[in-house]
């Protein structure tokens, strides 16, 4: 007869932390990814961009400058603050009526997030490990 005996310790806790050190390390990358590459579509012109074409800004940058993001373990979220913009992000966005002004789309935001997705994808793999 064959005796085994065998000994197992619970270390789900230690899976599951290094899993959410490891989430927010990944949604801070991917959000300042998402960021960067946004306002890296956005020229400096006195003219108009294209529908359908990011906008162009004209003066000092503000777009650029107003688009940032926030993370934490949960999740991220990116987008232009209204202490610099204001709220003329969204219409420049989703082409829709601002201040009594019809917009074009003139999308930065979606696009940025599209060249970013196999990029992320990347970014989750192997986030439990040594």
């Amino acid at each position: 007869m064959i005796t085994l005996r065998v000994q197992t310790e619970n270390k789900l806790h230690r899976v599951q932390k290094a899993a959410e050190r490891a989430a927010f390390r990944n949604f801070g990358h991917a959000a300042a990814s998402l960021r960067k590459d946004a306002a890296a579509s956005i020229e400096s012109s006195p003219d108009p961009s294209q529908p359908g074409e990011p906008p162009h800004t004209r003066r000092r940058n503000y777009l650029r400058r107003a688009i940032r993001y926030a993370a934490d373990k949960e999740g991220a979220v990116i987008g232009t603050i209204a202490s610099i913009l204001g709220t003329a992000g969204e219409p420049h966005e989703k082409g829709i009526s601002y201040k009594g002004q019809d917009y074009p789309e003139r999308p930065f935001m979606f696009p940025a997030l599209e060249r970013q997705v196999p990029r992320f994808a990347g970014e989750w793999r192997g986030i439990i490990g040594d």
